[in-house]
Parts: C-alpha cells; sequence; structure tokens
C-alpha cells in the first residue's frame, strides 16, 4: 500500500514532532524546514540515491523504510541501516559538500520529507546558528556508530542482537518512544550486525523462547523490553554466552 501524502500542514507537523530532533530544534528552524521541504513518495525497490551521487538535500522518513547500505562489484551488499519513521538522513554531505556515501532505496513504499539542497544552504547562509542543530544531529550518529564498532569488537552476538533492537525501537536515539514491533527482516538484521543468518536466527528464537520476542515474517516484535534490556546489559545471561 503506498503511504498517504499529509493532506494538511499540522498532519505534517504532528508526524515530524515524533522526531525528537525536529521537537528540540529552535522554532524558526522547525518553521523553514516545514516551510523549505516537501513530501516525496518511493516505491518498494526505488533508489533514492547512490553512492558517488551529488547532495541533493536532507530527508526524513516519515512512513515506511529506507535501506542504507553499498554494495561491491560482485554484488554483495553491506547493510548499514534500515531507517524508520520518524528519523532524518543526509545530513553527512550538508556539511562536507562530498557526494553520497552509501546507497538509499526503499525496503517498501516510503513517503519522505525532502529539503533540498539549495533551499538548505540558503536557509544556512541566511541562519548560521542554525548549524549547531544539524551539528548535533551529527554527532549524535558519529557516537551511534563509534559505539557499534565497539560493541563489534568486544561483544558477543547475542548481547549485540538484543542492544541493536532495543537501539532501532528507541528511534535509533530519536523517536523518544519504544517500538514494539520492528518491520525488519531477521536476514536485514544480520547484515547490519555483520553476522551469519543462521547465528541470527538461532538467537533471536532463544530469545523468543524466553519470553522476550515474538517472531513473524519481516517482523520482530518486543514482546517484554526488561527481559531484552537484561539481555543486551549482562554478559553474564545466558544470551550473552550463546
Amino acid at each position: 500500500m503506498t503511504p498517504e501524502i499529509p493532506s494538511n500542514p499540522p498532519e505534517l507537523v504532528a508526524l515530524l514532532e515524533r522526531s525528537a530532533w525536529f521537537r528540540g530544534a529552535p522554532d524558526a528552524l522547525r518553521m523553514q524546514l516545514l516551510e523549505l521541504g516537501r513530501t516525496r513518495r518511493l516505491s518498494a525497490g526505488q533508489r533514492l540515491f547512490s553512492r558517488d551521487d551529488a547532495d541533493d538535500g536532507f530527508y526524513c522518513v516519515l512512513d515506511g523504510l529506507m535501506r542504507i547500505g553499498a554494495a561491491s562489484a560482485a554484488g554483495n551488499e553491506a547493510l548499514l541501516a534500515v531507517i524508520e519513521p520518524v528519523n532524518w538522513f543526509g545530513e553527512i554531505a550538508l556539511f562536507d559538500g562530498q557526494p553520497r556515501t552509501h546507497d538509499a532505496y526503499a525496503e517498501r513504499d516510503t513517503l519522505l520529507f525532502h529539503v533540498p539542497r539549495a533551499a538548505l544552504s540558503s536557509m544556512l547562509e541566511r541562519h548560521p546558528a542554525f548549524w549547531h542543530a544539524f551539528g548535533l544531529l551529527l554527532t549524535h550518529k558519529l557516537r551511534l556508530a563509534f559505539d557499534a564498532i565497539e560493541e563489534a569488537a568486544l561483544l558477543p552476538a547475542a548481547q549485540r542482537i538484543a542492544r541493536r533492537l532495543l537501539l532501532m525501537a528507541g528511534g535509533y536515539g530519536d523517536a523518544g518512544t519504544l517500538r514494539r514491533v520492528l518491520k525488519v527482516p531477521q536476514e536485514d538484521l544480520a547484515m547490519m550486525l555483520a553476522l551469519s543468518r543462521q547465528t541470527t536466527n538461532q538467537i533471536l528464537r532463544q530469545f523468543e523462547t524466553q519470553g522476550a520476542l515474538a517472531l513473524r515474517y519481516a517482523e520482530i516484535e518486543i514482546v517484554d523490553a526488561q527481559k531484552l534490556s537484561a539481555f543486551a546489559a549482562s554478559t553474564d545471561s545466558w544470551a550473552a554466552r550463546s
């Protein structure tokens, strides 16, 4: 089903305000983004931009799911993240003026809010103080990237899976509420964590047996967030030893 475009500004504002970054931005910046941005629809599988493309602006996922990654010449994919509502992306090129770092395409029918690069640049020339808000978004993602690198080097697979599920459920620290249902296939979760699908499935089944999760086709439901948090936090749990 194709996502519906918000029919009026209040509806769009309500969607965007589910983003902690947008809610915390200065009122003047929020108003400028709403004035300059437009909604854009993508069909499932449609590419938004490719690695090395010129920067075309700043995006927020309003509905659906975006896939961020890269593919080798042999066709092997490295999946960095799946971006759910309501999260922003595309700010790296805003800072350095360089091409896109990765590919981005819709995992399913997706609705985006898009602020074009030219409009952003003009706005920031008029209001340089707004750079601070974009800097906060960039450094937030940098911290997440550092955490992911550290976890990959130091933590066992089960603990990494539990932490990533909680991170995604919390909107990567941005949405402010814990989502119970994550629309992510197990294969995608395995790719994001550089784990085999077999290992990922085995651990998820163990979490399900313990009552922390419920597994369905292309979905993972968090049934008991406290149990999942315990698996994520404790290196002494059975999960961390898996």
